[in-house]
C-alpha cells in the first residue's frame, strides 16, 4: 500500500528539517502541513511534496494544547494521511497523542530511525532497540533530533492551501505571557547544542602536585560552558560525588548523567574529559557522531575503539588553553 505521509511542523521549530528528512524516507505521497502565525513554505518548496497545507493565524503562534491539537487534526483530516511525522518537540509531544485518539489512530514517540520497513525506538534505558510496525492508521511518529539527515534544498515558491478550523473562545483561554530561562552561565543542559562536554571523576583526583583542585576544575568547566554554549554531561561517579555534598561541581546534578543509567544525548560532537570510557558510560554516547576524549591514561577505554580521537594529555592544561583561545576570539558557539 502506498502511504500518504503528512509532515507536520510549526514555523518556529528549529529541528523540523530532520523530521522532514525522516518523512521523505518513508516514500509514498508526501504532504506538508504548516502551523504558525505567518506561513512561508518556500524554504521547503522543493522537498517533493504533492500538497502544502497550512493553518495560519496569531492564535496558532503560541504553544497551547487546544489550538495545536485543533490545527493538527484539521491538517490530518484534509490530507487523509496514513502516516503523520513530526519532530519530537514539547509542543507536538503534548498535542499529537490527543489528535491520534480523536482520529482512532496510534502514536509512537522518541522514534530514532524511519524506513518503509518500520521505525526504531530504544527501550530499557537505551539498551534495547526495537523495530516497530503497525497496522493502525493514521500512525503518528514523533522523531528525535538527530534521527535522520536534515532536509537541504533551495527555496521555491509553492501554492499553499489554507485551512480555517473553527476556534472557540474556550480554546484561547490559556495564554503564554513570557519565557523565563536560566542565565547562560547557570544552564548546563542544552539539547540543541552542537557539542556535548562530559566531565569525569578524574577532575576530582589528586593532580601533579599531589592535591585535589575542585575549585579550579569548577572554574575551568563553567568557563568553557559559558563561552562555548556547550551542553554538560557527566559520568555517574562524578555525579555521585556531587550528591554526597563534596565541593566538586556546584552546578552538576543527576540530570547531567550520561550513560547506561543516565541519558543518551544526540549532539553532533562530544568531548569527554577525565573519564575512562568504560562501557556503562559509553553506552550513552552511541548517537554522538564524532567522539573525542582527553585522558592521561593511554590505555583507557576511549583508546580501545570508543573514541574517534584520544588526546593523551592533562585535561586541566588542555581546557585552560582552550578557554584562553575562546575568550581571545570572543564568545562563540561550538
Amino acid at each position: 500500500m502506498i502511504e500518504t505521509v503528512l509532515f507536520l511542523t510549526h514555523t518556529d521549530s528549529t529541528i523540523s528539517m530532520e523530521a522532514l528528512g525522516a518523512a521523505q524516507a518513508f516514500g509514498g505521497n508526501l504532504i506538508v502541513g504548516l502551523v504558525g502565525a505567518k506561513i512561508d513554505a518556500s524554504p521547503i518548496g522543493k522537498c517533493g511534496a504533492s500538497r502544502f497545507l497550512a493553518v495560519e493565524g496569531d492564535e496558532f503562534a503560541q504553544p497551547r494544547y487546544s489550538t495545536d491539537a485543533l490545527a493538527a487534526e484539521a491538517l490530518c483530516r484534509a490530507s487523509d494521511a496514513t502516516i503523520v511525522v513530526a519532530a519530537q518537540t514539547s509542543r507536538w509531544a503534548r498535542a499529537l497523542p490527543g489528535v491520534a485518539q480523536r482520529l482512532s489512530g496510534a502514536i509512537d514517540t522518541h522514534v530514532t530511525a524511519v524506513s518503509p520497513a518500520g521505525v526504531s525506538r530504544w527501550y530499557y534505558r537505551q539498551r534495547m532497540e526495537a523495530t516497530l510496525t503497525r497496522t493502525e492508521r493514521p500512525w503518528f511518529l514523533l522523531v528525535e533530533n538527530g534521527a535522520a539527515p536534515a532536509y537541504v534544498g533551495d527555496p521555491a515558491a509553492v501554492a499553499v492551501e489554507y485551512l480555517k478550523p473553527e476556534i472557540t473562545p474556550a480554546m484561547t483561554r490559556t495564554t503564554v505571557i513570557g519565557k523565563q530561562a536560566l542565565q547562560a552561565a547557570q544552564q548546563t543542559i542544552r539539547p540543541d547544542a552542537a557539542l556535548l562536554f562530559v566531565a569525569g571523576a578524574g577532575w576530582t583526583k589528586k593532580q601533579k602536585d599531589g592535591r585535589t583542585h575542585p575549585d579550579d576544575a569548577s572554574k575551568l568547566i563553567s568557563g568553557f560552558l559559558e563561552v562555548s554554549h556547550a551542553s554538560l554531561g557527566s559520568s555517574k561517579s562524578l555525579v555521585d560525588l556531587s550528591g554526597e555534598g563534596q565541593a566538586v561541581l556546584p552546578f552538576l546534578s543527576h540530570m547531567n548523567q550520561v550513560g547506561q543509567t543516565g541519558s543518551t544525548p544526540r549532539h553532533p560532537k562530544g568531548l569527554a574529559t577525565c573519564c575512562h570510557g568504560e562501557e556503562p558510560h559509553v553506552v550513552g554516547w552511541r548517537f554522538i557522531k564524532e567522539r573525542r576524549a582527553v585522558n592521561l591514561d593511554a590505555n583507557c577505554g576511549w583508546a580501545r575503539g570508543k573514541a574517534d580521537v584520544l588526546y593523551v594529555a592533562d585535561a586541566f592544561e588542555v581546557m585552560s588553553r582552550v578557554n584562553e583561545l575562546l575568550v581571545a576570539q570572543g564568545s562563540q558557539r561550538i
